[in-house]
């Protein structure tokens, strides 16, 4: 069950009706399955993006959905300090707790309905953890990670980070009240999401009631991507089936259609999509390990900055439960000068 809600949907700003005349729908390209693996110290993840085309995806780069898992004490997982450089990672928590720290003076705890929006830009280090007590205690993990594509002008841009609590989202309803959206970030009829991004994108989170159907007015010079949390449903005008794990990708058009089948199993009670979409990038793009970068050189350049501890120093204490009052505010490109070395990472 997401975290945000709402007791009557009604209340909430519609998305208008979708004019059959004038909608170009969007049809269903292809349906994948994500695999089941493991990620950091061993927290189970489903690959949305495993097998399709990097074309389909730009200006996404990566995605994992983070369980749903019930954790027994002891069993909470995390990651350890790592380095980024070139894109956006994006962790939105569904249910759970996580917390965050990185280099640059970052940091917070996000629950229920959180994202932090973390630039990496020219590089940073971070690490993301659940708290002592959740590691104690065990409870519900479920949340996204997403990596998304700086163009070449951006990725030498200082590290900055953003804290979006789950009550900033805009919520909204479909025209007839039988789906809740949450607007992460972009534009959705003209209802935008707190999420600054540098790449023009729409992130949304939407839950579907049973027999219920989503019309989505969509940006016809952005890709399109639904993949579902949980629950079944269809997707598209021709209502191609599609399950959990299951991702969807969609051809051109302004309009996409989502509709929860009409009995959902008792565990899940509703369709649950998260629905991304951007204007594709169209650069080159290498990408290894935790880089993106546009050439195989500057993966290599990556690399050694790292070694050399030009990306960052791990702070010598937890930085509070905050994010930097600067952080939100683009800034200007620059390059990491080759200077002395504070100190080298193993």
């Amino acid at each position: 069950m997401p975290a945000v809600t709402v007791d009557n949907v009604l209340v909430l700003p519609r998305i208008p009706k979708v004019d059959p005349t004038q909608a170009a729908h969007r049809r269903v390209r292809s349906v994948t399955t994500a695999p089941a693996s493991f990620e950091g110290e061993g927290f189970p993840v489903r690959r949305a993006f495993a097998g399709v085309p990097r074309a389909d995806l730009d200006p996404f780069v990566h995605m994992d959905q983070m369980g749903e898992v019930e954790y027994a004490p002891g069993e909470p997982k995390g990651t350890s300090w790592h380095p980024h450089r070139g894109f956006e990672t994006v962790t939105y928590m569904i249910d759970g707790v996580f917390d965050h720290q990185d280099s640059n003076g970052g940091g917070g705890r996000i629950t229920n309905g959180d994202t932090q929006w973390m630039t990496a830009g020219a590089g940073i280090l971070h690490i993301e953890a659940p708290p002592e007590q959740l590691v104690a205690s065990g409870g519900l993990f479920h949340g996204i990670q997403l990596w998304v594509n700086l163009p070449r002008a951006n990725k030498w841009n200082p590290p900055r980070y953003q804290d979006i609590r789950g009550r900033e989202a805009r919520l909204l309803s479909s025209d007839d009240g039988g789906a809740l959206v949450r607007v992460i970030a972009g534009e959705v009829a003209g209802h935008h999401g707190p999420g600054s991004t540098f790449t023009p994108m729409t992130l949304l989170h939407a839950t579907v009631s049973p027999g219920a159907r989503l019309q989505l007015p969509w940006r016809a010079d952005f890709n399109a991507l639904v993949h579902v949390l949980a629950g079944r449903g269809s997707v598209g005008v021709e209502a191609r089936p599609i399950h959990l794990g299951q991702l969807a990708v969609f051809g051109d058009g302004d309009t996409l259609t989502i509709a929860a089948d009409t009995r959902q199993d008792s565990r899940t009670p509703d369709l649950e999509v998260l629905v991304l979409g951007g204007k594709p990038i169209g650069e080159p793009v290498f990408h290894y390990g935790p880089f993106v970068m546009n050439t195989k050189a500057e993966i290599i350049e990556a690399i050694e900055d790292y070694q050399a501890g030009r990306l960052g120093t791990i702070p010598a204490q937890p930085v509070p439960h905050r994010h930097p009052a600067t952080s939100t505010r683009p800034g200007k490109s620059t390059r990491p000068k080759r200077g002395r070395v504070r100190r080298r990472l193993p």
